[in-house]
């Protein structure tokens, strides 16, 4: 598994709003300079985030993204699936919403139910992690860089 740039900007940026936004719409421009993201990019992040339930927006003077729900029920899952990234180890066992998994060849190679087994344990595992989950992390952490 590879998570791209999209992938852990989309994470900074919730866990960005998670942890400054005390109940206040957290600006677009804010969370690019403190993230050294590009706004340009970050928008385009944003709204996949949005469109996905996981941010929601306030427009207007004073506006900005809110998280839609707890931090404690946002995983890294929902996060990676949002803009676009996979929790599969092999292209050929994606772990997909049936739970079927569909490579034409399944029945023949030895190595398909060791790369389904994997798949699905990353993707346990990314549902497990919470926003919550990383900002506690954080607060242990001997930096304040994180990410």
């Amino acid at each position: 598994m590879r998570i791209t740039t999209k992938g852990r900007y989309a994470l900074r940026a919730v866990v960005n709003i998670a942890k400054t936004s005390n109940g206040k719409p957290v600006p677009i421009k804010k969370i690019s300079e403190e993230e050294e993201i590009s706004a340009e990019f970050l928008e385009q992040i944003c709204f996949r985030l949005k469109k996905a339930g996981i941010i929601r927006s306030i427009r207007g003077p004073g506006g900005g993204f809110l998280l839609n729900r707890a931090p404690g029920a946002i995983s890294m899952y929902d996060i990676f699936e949002a803009v676009g990234e996979g929790a599969q180890i092999a292209s050929c066992a994606p772990v997909c919403e049936s739970g079927q998994m569909d490579c034409h060849r399944k029945n023949i190679c030895f190595l398909h139910p060791t790369w389904v087994r994997l798949s699905q344990k990353v993707t346990d595992i990314l549902n497990e992690y919470t926003v919550k989950a990383i900002i506690d992390d954080t607060a242990e952490a001997p930096t304040s860089a994180f990410l």
